[in-house]
């Protein structure tokens, strides 16, 4: 393992660095399959948008993005996020991006979302995580649906992605809800499940 932070069965997370700029991580955003459910790939990626946010990774305390890294491999296969961290109301939008398909559905996206979540609440004293996504991404309802959020409302033709509008549903999940899952469950409130793993949302 490379400089880990939090560390599961399967995967570890830790600090993107300028070196995950030019490996595939770049190509992530260009890729249309990985992007179908996020507001990424309607403009070709570039190396300028990715330094300008990995400069802001460095410096922005309302966001924590982490590279998501398989254990056996060593391999960089997406990143996960809190971001828009408000530290008055002790809330965070909650983001995930699953960009080498090889390892989509192998539940390394619920694992790694098991492992922000403790972060969230434990670690850094949040009080709600929510997510937002389109209604044609069945994949990032489910994770939701499992990592204990519930569907908070709708906003309706807010998202315009591969020729239609689609409706956005948001989800959200309280640290009280958390914590009394991870009590019923034991100290892991989720278990990952062989979830199909499109690049869910993203940063």
């Amino acid at each position: 393992m490379n400089h880990p932070f939090l560390v599961g069965e399967k995967v570890y997370l830790r600090a993107l660095t300028e070196a995950d700029l030019t490996g595939n991580y770049f190509q992530w955003f260009n890729d249309q399959e990985v992007c179908r459910y996020n507001s990424h790939g309607a403009y070709p990626n570039s190396l300028a948008r990715m330094q300008s946010y990995f400069a802001r990774t460095q410096q922005d305390a309302s966001l924590l993005a982490l590279a998501i890294v398989d254990k056996a491999t060593d391999v960089h296969v997406g990143n996960i996020a809190l971001q828009e961290i408000n530290w008055l109301s002790r809330s965070a939008e909650y983001a995930i991006v699953l960009g080498e398909k090889d390892y989509w559905g192998k539940g390394l996206g619920m694992e790694a979302s098991t492992l922000i979540l403790e972060h969230a609440f434990c670690r850094l004293n949040l009080f709600r995580v929510y997510c937002g996504t389109s209604a044609d991404n069945l994949p990032m309802q489910k994770l939701a649906k499992h990592m204990g959020m519930q569907q908070e409302g709708v906003r309706r033709s807010a998202i315009y992605k591969n020729g239609f509008y689609r409706d956005i549903y948001e989800y959200g999940i309280l640290r009280e809800d958390y914590l009394e899952r991870r009590t019923k469950s034991g100290s892991n409130a989720m278990h990952s499940e062989n979830i199909l793993e499109p690049a869910f949302n993203s940063e």
